[in-house]
């Protein structure tokens, strides 16, 4: 995994390099170049600042009051606070403060372009007027602040990038000769787990940022640490547990980061990240397929025909080049200061290709409405059916079934379970909304997998000739509703929501009931067209199961009951059936 981390920084951030980092800065203090204070200009979309490539990073050294280089925050840069700060906070950004304009004034005694930042901050009007720049644009304190002077940004020069470079060397090498060299792991040389060369591990790693929404720390947490003596082994410190050498390290670093910026999906409280071997356009993207297009004009084409199409050009001999591609993809979230690899996938860009468009083919069910297949959902409308509230969705089912996804592995028991479980929910409300599409689908998706070849004669649409008596049992019930409500109208609690529970589970002490009381619909005189709609095929289930209802359905059992009720009733509405028990005036989607 981290040699993959490692290969995608080579190829896309040729720039990472130990002493720099790419930070969001949300803010640009304009200079003068004679220092005067001009305005502050917002970056990056309102939402989020811009990354900025090769700010001067501190890695490990800002503690005891030292600051980044360059670039820092507002309240470091210009002592800018929250209203009513705590004293100690404000006295240690003073100290991190005073030591941010001294590493400046070094900086500035051999490089004139850095004169004015030091003459604006050694200027307590100028640092007022920053100030109040920063509340009208109501920075926060913590928002990352840069500079441009008289249009350019010294972050960028070569000369202030070799001079950081020249003042980090040293002082790490300051600090590794006051440490004790007996145990101090930066005097050992070791192979390096990701070259495989003869290097002086670094001793703590930078941190990776962006995994506070699912778990993890707004300061970033560690992918590879060794702070607990029961962690280390051979006497070794901290992270000579597993060595690896600066540059390496940097660039497995800067490629989770920019990953998570830049690539990646949050689902339930985890994040997805992923990339491929060779980069590709979204359109050809088979997970973006999974996720769901964002504009209109790509969801109107199925994600089934697209992974079907791609499928096909890669086969044909059309796109080559995409043979030989592989993906890779990470499950995160953090965990008490440390990220949790949930998961890790990589395969063949061909294999992906086929998993998912076996995804959205297993998925396919027929529209409620009964007029063709159900558009393809959405990965997060599949984990939505599974729960009230996307916000009750936990990770690891969010994992679970993102892998069973990609890989085309048979969906877990429990999942089934959980969709057949909200499908009860939903019937037995006399007012329920329309059936969710996700659900039925993930729920014909279990028994397609359940063992290979699946169910042979699970279909998309209803099928007369299915091989499950609980199946048949199902449509039985979706035939006995639909009776009731031609015959009565709207009843309040129907036939379905008294009976649909005991059903499922015992037909075989229910239906008979159900369809001895039935008779009194089908013979109704002003009514006779009843008869000769329904009495017909409900005959024909009748005949199929020999008059022999299954006693008792186990959970399987129930998910066909299940499938069969759905399929039979979306069958009825093909055939422009305008008195359906439970079809709703107002046609919801599920959830995107």
């Amino acid at each position: 995994m981290l040699h993959a981390l490692v290969e995608y920084a080579r190829q896309q951030l040729p720039d990472a390099e130990p002493g720099f980092k790419t930070r969001e800065v949300r803010w640009s203090i304009e200079l003068s170049a004679d220092g005067r204070f001009l305005g502050i200009v917002s970056l990056g979309d309102g939402e989020r600042g811009q990354d900025q490539p090769r700010c001067p990073d501190m890695h490990g050294m800002v503690a005891g009051g030292k600051s980044h280089f360059l670039v820092e925050t507002a309240q470091t840069v210009a002592l800018y606070y929250k209203a009513n700060e705590d004293e100690k906070k404000i006295a240690n950004a003073e100290t991190k403060h005073e030591f941010f304009v001294d590493l400046l004034r070094q900086a500035a005694a051999g490089i004139p372009e850095l004169v004015p930042l030091t003459r604006a901050l050694a200027d307590e009007s100028q640092l007022a007027l920053i100030r109040t720049a920063l509340a009208e644009h109501k920075a926060s304190p913590t928002n990352w602040v840069g500079w441009r002077v008289n249009g350019v940004e010294p972050r960028e020069n070569p000369a202030v990038q070799a001079w950081w470079r020249e003042w980090r060397r040293n002082d790490l090498n300051k600090e590794v000769a006051e440490n004790d060299t007996a145990k101090n792991a930066a005097h050992l040389e070791m192979l390096c787990l990701l070259t495989g060369q003869s290097v002086k591990p670094l001793l703590t790693h930078p941190k990776i940022t962006g995994l506070a929404g699912v778990g993890g720390l707004g300061a970033g947490d560690v992918m590879v640490g060794f702070d607990k003596a029961a962690f280390g082994s051979y006497g070794l410190e901290q992270s000579a547990n597993a060595a690896m050498e600066p540059e390496a390290v940097q660039k497995y670093v800067d490629g989770l980061n920019d990953l998570i910026r830049n690539h990646s999906r949050k689902l339930g409280s985890a994040l997805i990240a992923h990339w491929f071997k060779e980069q590709l356009p979204v359109e050809d993207d088979p997970l973006a397929f999974l996720y769901g297009y964002e504009s209109a004009e790509q969801t109107e084409a199925a994600a089934l025909g697209a992974a079907r199409r791609l499928l096909d050009s890669i086969r044909s001999g059309k796109r080559a080049e995409l043979c030989n591609n592989r993906y890779y993809a990470l499950t995160l979230s953090g965990a008490a200061g440390r990220v949790m690899v949930r998961d890790w996938m990589e395969g063949s860009f061909e294999e992906l290709v086929r998993n998912v468009a076996a995804w959205f083919d297993d998925l396919s069910v027929a529209a409620r409405g009964g007029k063709g297949l159900a558009p393809d959902p959405k990965f997060m409308a599949v984990c939505g059916a599974l729960v009230r509230d996307l916000k009750d969705l936990p990770a690891p089912t969010a994992a679970t079934l993102w892998k069973t996804a990609v890989q085309r592995l048979p969906i877990p028991q429990p999942l089934m379970a959980q969709a057949l479980a909200r499908f009860r929910v939903d019937v037995a409300d006399k007012d329920h909304p329309p059936f969710n599409h996700a659900r039925m689908g993930l729920i014909k998706a279990y028994f397609v997998r359940i063992k290979p070849g699946g169910y042979p004669t699970m279909t998309a649409y209803l099928n007369p000739e299915h091989s499950a008596p609980a199946y048949h049992c199902g449509r039985l019930m979706a035939l006995l509703a639909e009776l009731q409500y031609a015959a009565l109208g709207d009843v309040g609690a129907g036939v379905v929501q008294r009976y649909y529970a005991a059903a499922s589970q015992t037909p075989g002490l229910i239906l008979g009931r159900l369809i001895r009381n039935a008779q009194n619909h089908l013979n109704k005189p002003d009514k006779p067209w009843l008869g000769s709609k329904f009495e017909r095929p409900m005959m024909e289930i009748i005949a199929r199961l020999n008059d022999d209802f299954p006693r008792v359905l186990d959970l399987e059992g129930q998910g066909l009951f299940a499938l069969g009720y759905y399929q039979q009733l979306a069958a009825l509405r093909a055939g422009n059936n305008k008195n359906s028990a439970t079809e709703s005036t107002t046609e919801q989607g599920e959830t995107k």
